[in-house]
C-alpha cells in the first residue's frame, strides 16, 4: 500500500468492485465512444484467465474511490512464432472531477514498480501517444512490433520495465482476447446502471482519428 498527499493506494478487494465498475463507467461515458463498455470490460477481466490480481489497484481519497487500473498478461509473437510474455493494463479509470491531479500516474507508477517486483519486463498498451508519452512510452514501431494484424499504428505504445527488455524481439502485439467484448453482453450490463445520456463529443472524433476510423459527425442515438 501506498500513500501520499492524502491518497491511498491499495489492492482492489471484492467489496470495491462495483465502485469501480460505476467510476469507470463515469471515467469513459462519452468520451471514446457514445456511452462506453469499459466498466463491462471491468468486470469481465476479474474472472478471466489473464487478469492478473496482483496488479489490480485502486487510488483512496478519504473513504473515495477515485481510480483504478487492471492489467492482463499479453504477448509479442516473433517472425519464428517465438511468444514472449509483455503486459498491458486498462482500463485506468479515474473520477472525472478528479482528473489532471496526478492519480493516473500514481497509479501507473505504483503498478509498475509492482510488476517490476513480479519479474515483468515491458508494458504494450493501445493509448493516445500524448498522454502516454508523459509516463515514458514510446511508439511499439521503434522497436520493430506491429498490431496483431501486422501494420504500424500510432496507438501502440511500449515501455521497458527492464532496460534493454525489448531489444531483439520484434513481432505482432496481441493482447488478451479478454478485451474482445460482445456488444449485446456489455449494453446488458450497462442496462443495470442509472441512465445516461450518449451523445458526440470532440473527444470521439479525436480518438476515431487515432484509430483510423470513421470520424463520427452526427449526434448519437439518445
Amino acid at each position: 500500500m501506498t500513500e501520499s498527499k492524502g491518497m491511498v493506494i491499495r489492492p482492489e478487494q471484492a467489496s470495491d468492485y462495483r465502485t469501480v465498475e460505476e467510476l469507470t463507467r463515469e471515467a469513459f461515458w462519452n468520451v471514446n465512444v457514445p456511452g462506453c463498455d469499459e466498466h463491462f470490460l471491468a468486470h469481465r477481466l476479474r474472472s478471466h484467465a489473464d487478469f492478473i490480481p496482483e496488479l489490480d489497484f485502486v487510488a483512496v481519497f478519504g473513504d473515495k474511490i477515485a481510480g483504478n487500473i487492471m492489467y492482463t498478461k499479453a504477448k509479442i509473437v516473433s517472425a519464428d512464432g517465438i511468444e514472449h510474455l509483455v503486459l498491458t493494463f486498462g482500463p485506468l479509470s479515474i473520477l472525472p472531477e478528479l482528473q489532471k491531479q496526478g492519480i493516473g500516474l500514481a497509479l501507473i507508477r505504483h503498478s509498475f514498480s509492482h510488476a517490476q517486483r513480479h519479474g515483468y519486463k515491458a508494458v504494450l498498451i493501445y493509448g493516445d501517444p500524448e498522454y502516454y508519452y508523459r509516463f515514458g512510452f514510446r511508439p511499439a514501431e521503434m522497436f520493430g512490433i506491429t498490431t496483431g494484424e501486422g501494420q504500424y499504428h500510432p496507438a501502440l505504445q511500449a515501455m521497458e520495465l527492464k532496460e534493454g527488455a525489448l531489444t531483439g524481439i520484434s513481432g505482432r502485439f496481441l493482447e488478451s482476447p479478454a478485451y474482445h467484448l460482445d456488444e449485446n453482453q456489455a449494453a446488458a450490463f450497462d442496462v443495470t446502471f442509472p441512465p445516461k445520456e450518449k451523445f458526440i463529443t470532440e473527444s470521439q472524433r479525436r480518438f476515431a482519428r487515432l484509430a483510423g476510423l470513421p470520424v463520427p459527425e452526427k449526434e448519437a442515438d439518445k
